[in-house]
């Protein structure tokens, strides 16, 4: 987190008189909501004033949630996720969702309730009794939506700032202690004094709080996302023209009204059956595309190589059932100036959603139509800083929270090269991370291991406490008579010794396979060190009864696959010390075709039957189709990659039970000896897209 004097340098340089427009936009919108829902009329306020999803008659106002959800921008948006902001709303199911407390009232009685805690907070507000809003439970169920209304109706009071992420975080940012599981009313007034507190900011409106904080230390994760604009680019004249960028599934409604990728993955089930019981992964790439928010980028795409434009966000989702085809639509100011044809395609991109690497993405930026090539920066160090993967820049982030992190998940999805692509990011080396060359990454990694400042080791059934942190081992450069014994430090020890002479660098220990080693005998008495708060705390060591501590500076990423053993069965002690990221088999990896089969597609499918029969745990990860990095591409890679590596894998999951690797495999085995079926690698492509990605139902439907 970016400390106290770069905040004050910032604020310094702030142009405050920039946001002097929007401010009175925003005061404008203020206005019209005190207008159309005056405080004094709230007791009396029917229900379908309030609500969203509800059929508007001819000519009316909009309704309460709409106006702060979606016609309100200036004041602060509240957009993005599902309608269940709103704590109860109608659903196009035609049913009512309601938060947990109103669950069992019907719509008039929990409206009721719902309305009458918002009265109180308002009476409980306008009288500075701002602790009694910790007493109304239901509000707590629409937190955004609430300090809104609390700060559009009592600007004097609060904050434009609604996310409690988000508030929690610019608290912290400001040297406040952010508390968690309070409502975010009050975190926004805790915020709002820290910065009463600050001379800095004397004399700020909330506007321009609000605008500098979101500027220079927004704390939401960007994600760049590739989208299609139809197909082979044919809506591409109608979104640049329009501003916008759009996508189909029209049927689905607004995607608003789905709170859950489970909820909106049924819905896909029921208008797009597919053996695989319908894809998880586009449900949540909708739910990613409904939540793009003002700032985020995109890139628009003509097939697997050629860039039609690069684009900001400029506000937020709507559903336009109005246009003929593609209601989902996002607002978009476009560069066509990145206009360009790569000089190697993009396999990820076969689809219609697809997330760009942030090195990749500058490369495309970097590049003016008519310039020539896409300049190849992906592995120099510039000195530029170079915005890390999402997945990479999660694991600094419970490194930093936690002070020591275990990746787990099934076989092949990635861990150890998460690991390491962690551990390059610690030491500088972010430029050879996402779209460069892999044999820069790789030499990155070999001169990385080769310092002093990262080391990786494998557990193992025999590893011990004598080769993490000391024992007395064969002395191999004594010369007398019989076996002499030395004291040796182990590989964690000298580690800490390191760190301990350089504090001002980050120390980092990989370890693979961490769950295979017996941990409690392997740390000792260090597992209580590990904790963060009792860094730097000693201990003498029972074998040399040497005082040793564990330094601040030092970190740990595991590596443990979910396949072998659960993260359940790990000693408790070990569980409370470390943070646990899942990291699952991820189809944008693959996203290919193989003669008539879409790998994807099959990948995600086959994946859906293993959880079923078996659990997420067994699942296969993308590495067993991927090869040199890219998706296999060949009949005769698929060949291989199936006979000699998934099948093998699943047939050891199912331990001889034939029956078992039929319900999983369809077609491909024998049912009733479990073997395989052999055909050639051209048929074998073929009869994977008929079991998996054809529609038709498989054994297990």
């Amino acid at each position: 987190m970016t400390n106290a004097v770069d905040v004050r340098t910032a604020a310094a340089e702030f142009d405050r008189a920039a946001v002097a427009d929007v401010e009175s936009a925003a005061e404008d919108e203020r206005k019209e909501v005190l207008a159309q829902f005056p405080l004094e009329e709230w007791a009396e306020l029917p229900l379908e004033r309030y609500a969203l999803g509800q059929a508007p008659p001819p000519g009316s106002e909009p309704t309460y949630c709409r106006l702060l959800e979606f016609l309100t921008p200036n004041l602060g948006s509240i957009r993005g996720g599902s309608a269940a902001k709103h704590i109860m709303y109608h659903h196009n199911s035609g049913e009512w969702r309601l938060a947990a407390p109103l669950r069992g009232m019907d719509p008039q009685e929990a409206w009721v309730e719902l309305r009458g805690q918002f009265v109180r907070a308002f009476d409980t507000v306008a009288a500075g009794d701002f602790d009694a809003l910790d007493d109304l439970e239901v509000l707590r169920y629409g937190p955004t939506l609430v300090t809104k209304s609390l700060t559009t109706y009592f600007p004097q009071h609060f904050l434009p700032i609604y996310a409690a992420e988000h508030l929690r975080t610019f608290v912290t940012l400001l040297g406040g202690e952010a508390q968690t599981g309070v409502p975010a009313a009050r975190t926004n007034r805790q915020l709002r004094e820290l910065l009463r507190n600050r001379e800095e900011f004397e004399g700020w409106t909330g506007q321009e709080v609000m605008r500098f904080l979101y500027k220079h230390f927004n704390p939401r994760r960007r994600t760049i996302w590739k989208i299609a604009p139809g197909e082979r680019g044919r809506l591409w004249e109608e979104c640049r023209n329009g501003g916008f960028i759009c996508v189909g599934w029209d049927e689905l409604g607004d995607l608003g009204q789905y709170q859950s990728d489970t909820e909106l993955k049924q819905f896909l089930d029921a208008h797009w059956p597919r053996s695989s019981g319908g894809s998880l992964t586009l449900a949540r790439r909708l739910l990613a595309f409904r939540d793009l928010e003002a700032g985020d980028r995109v890139v628009a795409n003509r097939g697997t190589d050629e860039i039609l434009a690069t684009g900001r966000v400029d506000g937020s989702y709507r559903h336009a059932p109005d246009r003929p085809e593609f209601h989902h639509v996002v607002p978009v100011v476009w560069d066509a100036s990145r206009a360009q044809k790569l000089s190697k395609p993009q396999h990820g991109w076969r689809s219609t959603f697809a997330k760009v690497d942030p090195s990749l993405f500058a490369r495309f930026t970097a590049h003016t139509a008519g310039s020539g090539s896409v300049p190849d920066t992906g592995g120099a160090r510039t000195g530029t800083p170079v915005a890390l993967p999402e997945d990479v820049q999660a694991v600094l982030d419970a490194l930093e929270r936690k002070g020591q992190v275990i990746l787990h998940g099934p076989p092949g999805t990635g861990k150890t090269r998460l690991a390491l692509g962690a551990a390059l990011a610690l030491a500088g080396r972010a430029d050879v991370l996402g779209g460069a060359d892999p044999r820069q990454r790789a030499e990155a990694q070999a001169e990385m291991l080769h310092g002093d400042r990262v080391r990786m080791v494998t557990f193992h059934p025999s590893y011990g406490y004598e080769d993490f942190v000391e024992g007395f081992k064969p002395d191999l450069s004594a010369t007398g008579p019989g076996l002499t014994l030395a004291l040796t430090d182990g590989l964690f020890h000298d580690l800490c010794g390191r760190a301990s002479a350089q504090p001002d660098q980050t120390f980092l220990l990989v370890i693979d396979e961490i769950n295979r080693g017996d941990l409690p005998r392997i740390f000792g008495e260090l597992i209580t060190l590990l904790e963060l708060d009792k860094r730097s705390l000693p201990v003498a060591l029972p074998v040399s009864k040497r005082a040793f501590s564990v330094p601040p500076n030092v970190r740990v990423i595991g590596t443990m696959n979910t396949a072998d053993r659960s993260i359940s069965h790990l000693d408790a002690a070990v569980r409370r010390r470390f943070a646990f990221l899942p990291v699952g088999p991820d189809p944008d990896a693959v996203s290919g075709t193989v003669g008539p089969l879409d790998l994807a597609a099959f990948f995600e499918s086959l994946n859906t039957r293993i959880a079923r029969h078996l659990d997420a745990d067994h699942q296969i990860g993308h590495a067993y189709l991927l090869r040199d990095g890219e998706p296999i591409a060949t009949e005769e890679d698929l060949a291989a990659a199936f006979h000699h590596e998934v099948l093998p894998l699943l047939e050891d999951y199912c331990l001889g039970r034939a029956e078992l690797l039929h319900r999983i495999l369809g077609a491909l085995v024998d049912a009733g000896t479990g073997r395989a079926l052999l055909m050639p690698p051209q048929d074998l492509a073929d009869a994977l897209a008929t079991e998996f990605t054809s529609g038709v139902p498989g054994p297990d439907a």
